[in-house]
């Protein structure tokens, strides 16, 4: 009997420690979770980082390696990031269809279906926060978003439902059928080399420029049609300058706007150099950043429905901390470095199409479409931070967008209109 009671009783044992074991696991996972959260919090994020000593390269590696295990499992709520037109084998049957005998050798046996989709027109989205479907909310709340969201954006929605966005792939579907992927990550910078994304921003599975690029360049299939809108969290001057400049931020701004552009420069210059490889007519538009002024107006009535009634826009106070350029008191430097950041991507694609050979197969292009824009409606915002679009902010980006590509798409043969 006394064996038996010692038996019990380390069985009881074993049972305590493996319960305390899977507590003290979910507790470290939990805590890891919070400091993520923590790490979030306003204030923490720095743009790039550009010296990092060996040492705090690993363990920034290592971090990032726990956290992607820790929350494996959000890849199971991420949507991909490629869309295919789904009835395509129905559309390109069709004797009249320009993909007609391409879907004969797809019958006869000699290419695969994989490899009809791939004859398809591809295009490609390389971008911020602004072309996803992003917002200011809670630390949690936005990691969350910023690992898993995909879609439900401008550039790509497969949803046909009313309500939701009638993004640019749903409108040129009604065109051809195409593959359409995005890049664009939210927090991406146009950074300089060999500057790399900060701890916060890699936990954010966030993708500067460079990075999106290099992902484009090793495409299996390179695409046809190239959208860049990029470069909007670089005008965040206030963390760029010294206490002595931000005195007067405006002889700065210059210096921070060339930098910008050749930064910009140097990557556009590697995609292109890809491009020109292809055998096939590529396309690559560089939009211009958003109407600062015009937005700021949209935020000043956001700020005064704020202040009458805190449970509207409630994360407005949230957003000033976090970027402090939309600060009212930064908000003149802020638009000013906009406009110049522009006429540094106009100067930019004037530059290096005057480098391009004559007859190039690639055709890139500077669209001041989306900067134009009218961006002072506040239905056109997020409810929440009056800062990312709205769903029908969402629509009329979409909409401005493929009026401002279609030479493009005409380059590399596609009708934007039936």
């Amino acid at each position: 009997m006394a064996d038996v009671s010692a038996f019990e009783c380390n069985l009881v044992r074993l049972q305590i420690s493996a319960i305390t074991e899977r507590a003290v696991t979910r507790l470290a996972k939990w805590g890891l979770f919070l400091w993520v959260c923590a790490a979030l919090a306003p204030g923490s994020f720095a743009q790039w980082t550009t010296e990092q000593s060996v040492p705090s390269k690993i363990a920034e590696d290592a971090a990032v390696d726990v956290v992607n295990t820790v929350l494996l499992f959000d890849r199971l709520f991420t949507r991909p990031t490629t869309a295919t037109s789904p009835d395509y084998l129905q559309r390109v049957s069709d004797p009249s269809s320009r993909f007609y005998r391409d879907y004969l050798e797809y019958k006869e046996g000699p290419i695969s279906r994989d490899e009809l989709a791939r004859r398809l027109p591809h295009i490609a989205m390389v971008g911020d926060s602004l072309a996803k479907n992003f917002y200011i909310s809670s630390p949690a709340s936005m990691l969350w978003r910023a690992r898993t969201e995909r879609q439900k954006d401008w550039f790509l929605d497969t949803d046909p439902a009313p309500g939701s966005v009638n993004s640019l792939y749903e409108r040129l579907n009604k065109v051809t059928p195409l593959v359409a992927t995005e890049y664009s990550t939210a927090g991406a910078l146009v950074a300089p080399r060999p500057a790399t994304e900060t701890l916060v921003r890699r936990l954010a599975r966030t993708e500067n420029l460079r990075r999106q690029i290099t992902r484009v360049t090793k495409a299996q299939r390179f695409p046809d049609v190239i959208l860049l809108w990029i470069g909007h969290n670089n005008t965040d001057w206030v963390k760029r300058l010294t206490e002595a400049e931000r005195s007067d931020p405006s002889k700065a701004l210059p210096r921070l706007a060339r930098e910008f552009g050749a930064s910009y420069a140097e990557e556009l210059e590697v995609l292109l150099d890809r491009a020109g490889k292809e055998k096939h007519p590529v396309a690559v538009v560089v939009f211009g950043l958003a109407d600062f002024r015009t937005f700021f107006e949209m935020r000043r009535k956001a700020a005064a429905v704020h202040a009458r009634d805190p449970a509207r826009y409630p994360y407005y106070d949230a957003t000033c901390r976090y970027f402090e350029a939309l600060q009212p008191a930064n908000q003149e430097n802020t638009t000013q470095l906009g406009l110049l950041m522009n006429d540094e991507l106009r100067k930019m694609v004037a530059r290096l199409r005057r480098q391009r050979p004559a007859h190039s197969n690639v055709r890139l292009e500077y669209s001041d479409a989306l900067a134009h824009l009218n961006l002072s409606d506040l239905k056109t915002f997020n409810s929440l931070d009056a800062w990312h679009p709205s769903i029908l902010g969402h629509d009329a980006l979409a909409k401005t967008a493929l009026n401002a590509i279609a030479p493009s798409l005409a380059f590399v043969g596609i009708t934007a209109r039936r």
